[in-house]
């Protein structure tokens, strides 16, 4: 839609994706992401950590069951989505505003860990390994040196921060 403020956040997850369902049926998950910038100080000549942007994502329907089967606390992530303001009365009486990413895009980072992907039927939900669906572009894809891979099995790892 036009008008909309859409960003792209890179940072790691602080939670655990929380998956929930509507009454309706549709999945929700939300999740929390810090983005901390580094800045160089140079009166000490070091690298330091600024001020951290902690921001409430949600992401709905079969990409929401995908990031809670994908995604864990302390993964490094890439998020592009809407960015949303939402104004409320705290239980004192107190406004407050609050920011909320409506998630369009995410994933695991690739520069300090690796992934696989399994891609998920047109129809949602997880296929069975080895069953290539008909029209599936990447079902007996073959790598350039020519030699068939095994079935990715969906899962991203991460490495710990150096």
């Amino acid at each position: 839609m036009s008008g909309e403020t859409v960003i792209t956040v890179v940072g790691n997850l602080v939670d655990d994706p929380e998956l929930r369902f509507t009454p309706a049926g549709v999945a929700v998950a939300k999740f929390r992401v810090a983005s901390t910038p580094r800045v160089y100080d140079k009166p000490t000549s070091e690298w330091k950590d600024g001020d951290a942007l902690f921001l409430t994502c949600s992401v709905w329907r079969q990409a929401a069951e995908n990031v809670a089967e994908s995604l864990a606390r302390g993964m490094r992530v890439i998020v592009q989505g809407r960015l949303k303001q939402r104004s409320y009365e705290d239980g004192q009486g107190v406004k407050r505003t609050v920011y909320e990413l409506d998630v369009d895009e995410v994933g695991p980072t690739l520069a300090r860990a690796t992934a696989k992907v399994t891609k998920n039927p047109a129809g949602g939900g997880n296929r069975q390994q080895g069953t290539p669906q008909p029209g599936d572009p990447w079902a007996g894809a073959k790598p350039a040196n020519g030699q068939q891979q095994p079935a990715a099995q969906g899962v991203a790892t991460d490495e710990p921060p150096f």
